[in-house]
């Protein structure tokens, strides 16, 4: 019995790797834990590691029946247990407890069989990352209608049309929407909705960038804003923010745009 116990142990000792172990000793025919066993543990402890007990085993010496040591063993790592959940360690469900008794590799030093193993691994301590969040469109768009004075211009990022036409792209309604709840919000408002448009000379005609201004114009008297507090107007390519023609995809996006204009705030 004694061959096969020996070969157990030697596997899961063989097998902890990064854990590690601590060994606490107790008096003969005793499974409370004495003064220098609770030092110890206070000791270890008060080291401030992050511990997560995997194992508790607990071990005799020969003296007695092989089924009274099974008890004390077990009776032993009942104390540790005790003791280590009384001082916040964690020692969850899944902790393999086990009693050996005295069905192990005798130390010809009697001390050391009276004992009960921790085998443990040392948790890394989480920080806590706080996670900023990006305000939104709307967001942005409200804070800065929030500050703005009469004359302020402010672009309504992401409003988008299909191509050569005056319907907004499903994706930009939201954008439409935070609009609404600021018009609603600031009763005094009044705005200007301005229309521009890239990749046309000055001289070429336009209808688009007129129409658009007109389609958030009209979204708004749909959903119930006095059209009193708006007025809205297409300046084609006359007030673009890059030069005409433009020299690339991105400065045509920037140059196609709708913004408002603070008439009142």
């Amino acid at each position: 019995m004694k061959i096969i116990y020996n070969i157990v142990l030697f596997f899961i000792f063989s097998t902890m790797q990064s854990q590690q172990k601590l060994d606490i000793y107790f008096d003969f025919d005793d499974s409370q834990l004495n003064e220098l066993a609770i030092k110890k543990i206070n000791s270890w402890i008060a080291e401030g590691k992050n511990y997560q007990v995997t194992k508790l085993y607990g071990f005799c010496d020969w003296k007695g029946s092989n089924t009274y040591n099974d008890s004390l063993a077990l009776k032993r790592v009942e104390s540790v247990y005790t003791f280590l959940t009384a001082s916040a360690i964690l020692v969850d469900k899944k902790t393999e407890i086990r009693g050996f008794g005295e069905d192990f590799e005798q130390s010809k030093n009697q001390g050391e069989n009276r004992r009960a193993t921790i085998i443990y691994k040392e948790q890394k301590k989480v920080i806590p990352v706080e996670v900023v969040r990006e305000k939104t469109d709307g967001e942005l768009l409200k804070e800065k209608v929030k500050t703005a004075k009469k004359g302020d211009i402010i672009q309504l990022k992401n409003i988008n049309f299909y191509n050569n036409s005056a319907k907004v792209v499903p994706k930009s309604e939201p954008i439409l929407y935070d609009l609404l709840c600021i018009m609603n919000d600031n009763p005094n408002l009044k705005i200007e909705i301005q229309g521009h448009i890239c990749c046309k000379l000055p001289t070429d005609p336009d209808v688009i960038s007129s129409a658009r201004a007109r389609a958030v114009f009209n979204y708004l008297i749909r959903n119930k804003v006095n059209r009193t507090r708006m007025t809205f107007k297409g300046y084609g390519v006359t007030r673009p923010i890059h030069p005409i023609p433009e020299k690339n995809t991105i400065e045509e996006d920037e140059n196609r745009r709708v913004e408002i204009m603070i008439l009142e705030n």
